[in-house]
């Protein structure tokens, strides 16, 4: 049977206020505060709060056939913790289900694995001491920002410990071949490749509400229907 792998990235930006050549040596306070928290506590009211106290509805309804992923960035916690403790339970309250999973990035949301593999390596490990902390919850996937992959990043993920790694399904990197089976990255030994089915991922993300669309609108018969054509040509659809 072909297994359906849910994940969902979850990151804020910290917005930076207006900071003018006479603030200089007087201020040192970059960060727009009001707007961080304003848009933060606005988000986690329309959208992080109620999808979690959905997600966990459906945990509880399925018992252990509903499982989702989460790779939650660095900043992000840290705006739950100043912002809505509240959210961040609601988290760890996903997470006491065993039934979810969390995944490592680069602490700030990064592109430091372009410019710098040291770096790269410091954040990866400070977003691993946090989820440790946070949720007492081990790692082994990994998933770069924006799901940007090469080989060579693969080989350094593999050397930290980690069982699987995340990456887009470009039709130009696949060259005719299907994100919808497991690979093993160039180079690497045991670790596990996921590729992203852009297209009915980005139908939900992006085309879902969209009035103009061909398809519009999709209801969950006729989305679980395109799910269903793949059977015998997958082994796993990846929606990230």
């Amino acid at each position: 049977m072909t297994a359906i792998c849910l994940y969902f990235q979850v990151h804020q930006p910290k917005r930076l206020r207006r900071y003018t050549y006479f603030d200089i040596g007087k201020d040192h306070f970059y960060e727009d505060d009001s707007a961080n928290r304003e848009i933060f506590l606005k988000l986690a009211n329309n959208c992080y709060l109620p999808a979690n106290a959905l997600f966990l509805e459906l945990i509880k309804k399925y018992k252990g056939e509903f499982k989702i992923a989460f790779s939650l960035s660095g900043v992000f916690v840290e705006q739950c913790r100043r912002y809505s403790p509240e959210t961040l339970d609601s988290f760890k309250r996903l997470v006491d289900t065993e039934q979810v999973e969390l995944l490592n990035e680069t602490y700030y949301h990064s592109l430091s694995f372009l410019f710098s593999h040291e770096e790269f390596k410091q954040q990866v490990e400070q977003h691993r001491q946090l989820i440790k902390k946070e949720f007492d919850y081990d790692a082994t996937t990994f998933r770069n920002t924006e799901l940007i992959y090469n080989n060579e990043l693969a080989r350094v993920v593999e050397s930290l410990g980690y069982k699987t790694i995340l990456a887009e399904g470009a039709d130009k990197i696949l060259d005719g071949r299907s994100p919808n089976y497991v690979y093993q990255p160039k180079g690497c030994n045991k670790l596990k490749l996921l590729l992203r089915n852009y297209r009915l991922a980005d139908d939900v993300a992006f085309r879902f509400s969209e009035s103009s669309w061909v398809e519009y609108p999709v209801y969950a018969d006729k989305y679980a229907k395109w799910l269903h054509s793949l059977h015998g040509q997958a082994d796993v659809i990846n929606l990230f």
